[in-house]
């Protein structure tokens, strides 16, 4: 479809930008194809396939074969050429998780998280330890607040996982193994259809093991896809499902400016036989129906039963005194449902609509009890504790959002991109037992946008775009037993957004840049109240930044990316107590917001033959903590893999941080100022067959 025919609509505006990379040469000795022009993207803020340089926003889109051809499995390293985003791996959610880092904000519920079109975690956190990247079609991003079809669930990015359409053909079978003992075995299968019906089944199971001691964690999974497309009419079907058992790391406390020498680089306090666990269950269904006036009518429902099961401890105190440690066992069940009905309409003289409207309900409570205990420093073995039996602490908690939201797009003239959208917000939250008040919220949002198409020519232009988004979202909820608090002050944001988008050298070439300020209030930030994680309201808070990328698209299969981003996060008022006295941070900078970020990346992938690619990824200079006292200083890290292509197989092996930089990267939530680093040097050998 033309870019000029194209919806842009959606308030918030979409999500979407560029990396897919061109298609390879067929063999080895062959004139090189010319560059192929980047083909429209379905984008998860207007559910229309799209163009991410027809868009008014910050966007990019990273394709599954890029992804493949990095050797790439987590979304750590899926984003490591994102502009502006860096993802730190491992964390309080465990070793198979990761925390993004969008405009300078590193908060494990500023973003939100979408796969295949259904919010991942629901109106409760981002589950970004049971998310999989087998079979991968492509991975869409947006930097900023969530477009108005999902509403009060992000600020800072989206993250939207797609994988590859029921009806796909592709077959693989793969294995691979590595450093400290990991390794995995997967496939992609093409399942007998019924009629029309198309399935598709990917599944997988890994074992992935660390350099810290006793830290690692075993993943199987499995997603089965069913669909039925009849001209413009689609249904399908998912089920995924996913088995996680991982073993924590221990975040490494720090003394005064830096991290204690007391405590060796990968010890390990948790007590003998600590276990962070998950099931997860989600089946989801869906329809497409053309409808009056050639208006599309879009339908989605999901179901989502997640039992997680925890048993873990923390150092309270840098000494080998008794009672150093803090641990909790924990069992948290929690059932969330998503549903989405839209309309959208076809353009008419210049002018289209879309509205719908939605719904995120959570049911979870988590019961458990805590324990003191001895942990060694040196972390040379771990202590034996009985587990306990009564759970005599529990946190039940309800959430329901619900949403009903239009966005509309005008285009007066070919080269100028007028929209808006806006949302009604309504929210309620109930924390503890039956019984409990709840607390309920009713609120506008939306957003405007534009863009104008300074020069056109051909394949080649010069774009400028601007965006206004205000949204809102009720404060993050983390199943804690501190028991300290109700339910916080929802975090609200005014963000604006300008830049340009630049294509040249015939489609070859892609550029852009943007600038970014919002205005935050009611941060939820991390405490802690009576050794165990809380959370509290951080007053107000301002994030503004710029942010840089390029894409260059060789012939000869041959792909290079560089990105740039100075971020500065900053507290405007915000009142923290400190060993019970009041402090103003007001002027500090956020706690663990990296001020510039920037990466470089090459790739090269025929069809037949060597195959090669590397990145560098630098992580500017950060505080550890809310008084700016302690300064962590910048770091780079490199990754590189090389391989070999034949008709049926490939053959490749790859290495990530090799300069094994352990740096902390995350704050822990559990106990006072800890940190999780950069894990160790990994190296990795497979083998990918087609069949």
């Amino acid at each position: 479809m033309a870019t000029n025919h194209r919806l842009r609509a959606c308030l918030l505006a979409p999500a979407l930008l560029l990396t897919v990379p061109t298609r390879p040469v067929t063999a080895q000795g062959q004139a090189p194809k010319p560059v192929v022009p980047i083909p429209p993207i379905e984008v998860v803020a207007t559910r229309l396939p799209e163009a991410p340089h027809d868009v008014p926003a910050s966007i990019e889109v990273i394709s599954g074969d890029n992804l493949r051809v990095r050797g790439i499995t987590s979304l750590k390293d899926a984003l490591g050429l994102a502009a502006g985003v860096a993802v730190a791996p491992g964390g309080d959610a465990g070793p198979a998780s990761g925390i993004p880092e969008f405009w300078g904000l590193r908060e494990f519920d500023a973003f939100l998280l979408v796969v295949d079109g259904i919010p991942w975690g629901g109106a409760l956190n981002p589950s970004v330890a049971t998310l999989s990247l087998r079979d991968v079609e492509r991975i869409e991003i947006l930097r900023g607040p969530a477009p108005v079809t999902y509403g009060a669930t992000s600020f800072v990015g989206v993250i939207h996982v797609v994988h590859r359409a029921a009806a796909a053909r592709a077959k693989y079978l793969s294995a691979s193994g590595g450093s400290f003992g990991s390794g995995s075995v997967a496939g992609d299968l093409v399942l007998p259809g019924s009629g029309s019906w198309n399935s598709r089944l990917s599944a997988e199971l890994n074992r992935e093991k660390f350099k810290d001691a006793r830290t690692s964690y075993t993943s199987g999974h499995a997603l089965w896809r069913m669909a039925k497309v009849e001209g413009d009419r689609r249904t399908w079907l998912t089920a995924d499902v996913t088995m996680l058992r991982q073993d924590p790391a221990s975040p490494h406390p720090r003394e005064g400016a830096s991290l204690t020498s007391a405590v060796p680089l990968d010890a390990n306090a948790n007590p003998d036989g600590a276990y962070l666990n998950e099931d997860r269950f989600v089946i989801a269904a869906g329809l497409d129906r053309p409808i009056r006036e050639d208006a599309i009518w879009g339908t989605t429902v999901s179901a989502t039963r997640s039992a997680q099961r925890q048993f873990r401890g923390f150092l309270v105190d840098i000494s080998n005194g008794a009672n150093n440690a803090a641990g909790y066992k924990e069992k948290i069940d929690i059932t969330d449902i998503y549903a989405d009905s839209h309309i959208l309409w076809p353009s008419k003289s210049g002018w289209r609509f879309m509205t719908g409207a939605d719904a995120l309900f959570a049911n979870g409570e988590a019961t458990g009890a805590t324990f003191s205990y001895t942990a060694p420093l040196t972390g040379s073995s771990a202590t034996k504790v009985p587990e306990p039996t009564t759970l005599d602490k529990d946190a039940p908690n309800r959430r329901l959002f619900l949403g009903a939201y239009g966005s509309t797009e005008w285009r007066p003239t070919t080269r100028v991109t007028l929209s808006g959208g806006i949302r009604a917000n309504a929210t309620s939250e109930r924390r503890g037992e039956d019984g409990a008040p709840s607390v309920s919220h009713t609120r506008l949002s939306g957003s405007l946008g534009a863009m104008y198409g300074l020069w056109e020519h051909g394949d080649n232009h010069v774009r400028l775009f601007a965006n206004y988004r205000n949204t809102f979202k009720p404060a993050a909820f983390d199943f804690s037993l501190a028991e300290n608090e109700g339910v916080l002050n929802p975090e609200t944001s005014a963000s604006y957004e300008g830049g340009f988008k630049v294509r040249t050298m015939a489609g070859k070439l892609d550029l852009e840049a943007s600038a970014f300020h919002m205005n935050f209030n009611n941060l939820v930030t991390a405490t802690v109240v009576n050794n165990l994680p809380a959370l509290i309201n951080s007053g107000k808070t301002r994030f503004k930044g710029i942010e840089v990328a390029a894409d260059l698209r060789l012939a000869n299969a041959v792909v290079a990316r560089a990105s740039y981003s100075a971020h500065d996060g900053k507290f405007v008022d915000f009142v923290q107590l400190f060993d019970g006295v009041p402090t103003q941070l007001g002027g500090k900078r956020v706690e663990m917001s990296a001020k510039q970020l920037w990466s470089a990346g090459l790739s090269f992938s025929p069809e037949k033959g060597l195959i090669a690619s590397g990145n560098v990824n630098y992580m500017g200079d950060r505080y550890l903590n809310m008084r700016n006292t302690a300064l962590a200083q910048g770091f780079a890290t490199f990754d590189a893999g090389i391989g070999y292509r034949t008709a049926l197989a490939e053959f490749r092996i790859d290495g990530r941080n090799l300069g094994d930089r352990r740096d902390p990267v995350s704050e822990s939530e559990f106990g006072d100022a800890q940190y999780y680093r950069m894990t160790a040097r990994t190296v990795r050998a497979g083998v990918v067959m087609k069949y």
